[in-house]
């Protein structure tokens, strides 16, 4: 496999935005009172793959979806919160509760609100579609995959390829 991300073999865990990186940011409509969000199967793979390479996953979303339950039930995932706003303390409560470093933790984020997460890892990630503002910080890494085609998968077989040979 063509390792496009510079990761460790040490990382314990994922966390990730979910619009954007899973999503490539739309959203269809079918009345204002239903709306669904096109996933791929790349990443829902990604996310099982994780698992059982015993990889922690966790998504924190400014915005509440039903695929985001989906995923979470899907593959019993704790660290699943959505709603936020000020994401980075809730990344601080699961480095806290995991008693993780910077350097064992991976974020993917692609806007303003991401930010400071992304400045809070020793490994941050983006998509190309990402906000000017996150495509510009220093130590941001780009997938290959675009939002919503697979970015998230790249990420974790990036580092299962690692923990598999090193």
């Amino acid at each position: 496999m063509y390792k496009t991300l510079n990761l460790s073999a040490d990382i314990k865990m994922i966390v990730s935005d979910f619009d954007g990186i899973f999503t490539d940011n739309s959203v269809y409509f079918f009345d204002f009172e239903n709306k669904v969000k096109k996933l791929s199967f790349k990443d829902l793979m990604g996310v099982s793959v994780a698992v059982k390479n015993g990889i922690k996953v966790g998504i924190i979303s400014g915005e509440k979806s039903k695929e985001i339950d989906y995923i979470a039930e899907k593959f019993s995932l704790c660290d699943i919160h959505q709603g936020i706003r000020n994401k980075l303390p809730v990344l601080e409560e699961i480095k806290s509760k995991y008693c993780l470093n910077d350097d064992e933790i991976v974020y993917i984020g692609d806007d303003v609100n991401d930010i400071e997460c992304l400045n809070s890892v020793k490994y941050a990630i983006t998509v190309k579609q990402a906000n000017y503002k996150v495509r510009e910080l220093p130590s941001i890494q780009f997938t290959q995959a675009d939002a919503g085609d697979g970015a998230f998968r790249e990420v974790v077989d990036n580092i299962v390829e690692l923990k598999n040979n090193g």
